[in-house]
């Protein structure tokens, strides 16, 4: 993943209700929600749903697709997995990182491995 592809994606997360809708459908797994059921959830307008909804799909951390007259909205896991891997491919000097709490097999790897 690139750089601005990155930012692209933080920068969608980095609004509270893009942020819930996207872990609303995180928790929903591969069968995603309806949109509005996801409307409903969170109490929000179908505009304001919609605008933030192609914000997600723009920066490809959502899908969405028909099914009858629903569209059902769900996070691309893929996605989510590839911007987690950049954030955190150069952890602890590209060394395996271990949880917190748990002692670090590599020297001088601090609390945040």
């Amino acid at each position: 993943m690139d750089t601005l592809s990155a930012s692209e994606r933080l920068g969608a997360l980095g609004h509270e209700t893009r942020l819930s809708i996207f872990r609303q459908l995180v928790e929903a797994g591969p069968p995603g929600l309806a949109a509005g059921a996801l409307g409903e959830r969170l109490g929000l307008a179908p505009a304001t749903l919609s605008f933030h909804l192609s914000n997600l799909t723009r920066v490809g951390l959502i899908h969405g697709r028909q099914d009858g007259r629903f569209v059902i909205y769900s996070a691309d896991f893929k996605a989510m997995n590839a911007l987690i891997a950049f954030l955190t491919e150069n952890c602890c000097h590209g060394q395996a990182c271990t949880p917190e709490g748990v002692p670090a097999e590599t020297p001088g790897c601090g609390p945040a491995c």
